[in-house]
């Protein structure tokens, strides 16, 4: 079995067991962020902002392995920050993995050829380097020289060694049709990642830079065009052909903001990832005492512009499961 195809009926069977639990709103994947310090300090990034007292925590692995058993999500992205400046990522990945979580740990790749030794291959583990273009638009995103070639060598590295990586591309409005289609051909072709994952940048409020975060109707032009005569079936997505399709502008949904929450040092993140409305204990807290019905595009003005696939991705995967014809189209698309 492949390891995309393991996943995938993992996800199958979780899905359909929460239907017959009758179950309206559970995790997809928990984005766990066991610290907010980063060795970059990105422009466009609202993780990093926060005073050094907050930067210092450290979330311990006990906790944080007690909040994904807690909300029975089958998947867990380790983010940050850069989650291998925390001293015992490499603990709490091993721990999730051995519970058969799908491990994916994010990362800016200028640690990762350092901490490697400290991690084995396993169809439950993936690095996700984030990749935002070639060389000169990359490194000018991250506003640091030489990170590119770093996160390019290590992804080779990892490669050689057995791992699967995976990629991370947002894009900003500076980007164009063909800053997208160079950086994902480059990407499927010359490094052959296994997946790669794409989305619009998001205007975190406390971002330093908040000039070149794209709107909706941008979005789906660039996306539009960058895809336009099918390419977008020769790159190996890591998304659903539904949340391909809501990039373009071809269908439209709702944002479904408790598929993926945060889990952070300050507890889970209300209502998701990129907006800090408050924090729950629990996510049966976040899931009961959230009014879910003042988010989303029409409802708060923070959410208009929104495209992010925390948000979006999850309501793509939750119509797949139900259309047959959907689903026959996403497990054609992973062929």
């Amino acid at each position: 079995m492949s390891i995309p195809l393991r996943q995938s009926v993992a996800i199958g069977r979780y899905l359909l067991a929460q239907r017959l639990r009758r179950r309206d709103k559970f995790p997809l994947l928990v984005e766990l962020e066991p610290l907010f310090q980063c060795n970059l300090a990105c422009s466009f990034c609202g993780k990093i902002q926060y005073p050094e007292h907050i930067l210092r925590k450290r979330m311990p692995v006990e906790q944080a392995l007690d909040a994904i058993e807690e909300s029975g999500a089958p998947m867990v992205s380790i983010a940050g920050g850069e989650p291998l400046v925390h001293p015992e990522v490499h603990v709490l990945a091993k721990r999730l993995v051995e519970r058969r979580k799908f491990v994916f740990l994010c990362t800016n790749g200028i640690l990762m050829q350092k901490k490697m030794d400290l991690f084995e291959p396993s169809p439950y583990f993936a690095w996700v380097v984030h990749l935002d273009g070639m060389r000169e638009r990359h490194d000018e995103f991250v506003e640091r020289e030489g990170v590119f070639d770093k996160a390019v060598e290590a992804i080779g590295e990892a490669k050689r060694r057995g791992f699967r990586v995976n990629t991370n591309t947002t894009f900003l409005t500076t980007d164009t049709p063909k800053t997208v289609r160079d950086v994902l051909d480059f990407l499927n072709d010359e490094l052959c990642v296994d997946e790669m994952m794409i989305s619009p940048a998001y205007a975190y409020e406390k971002a330093p830079d908040q000039e070149h975060f794209p709107g909706v109707k941008q979005a789906r032009a660039l996306f539009g065009e960058a895809f336009a005569g099918d390419r977008r079936k020769r790159w190996r997505l890591n998304h659903t052909p539904l949340f391909l399709d809501f990039l373009e502008g071809k269908v439209d949904f709702q944002c479904t903001a408790w598929g993926i929450p945060s889990y952070s040092v300050f507890g889970w993140q209300r209502p998701c990832y990129l907006m800090a409305d408050g924090y729950a204990t629990t996510y049966a807290e976040l899931v009961e005492t959230t009014d879910w019905s003042k988010y989303g595009r029409g409802r708060d003005p923070r959410c208009d512009n929104c495209m992010a696939h925390c948000g979006y991705e999850p309501t793509a995967v939750l119509a797949t499961s139900r259309s047959l014809r959907q689903t026959v189209r996403a497990v054609a698309a992973r062929r």
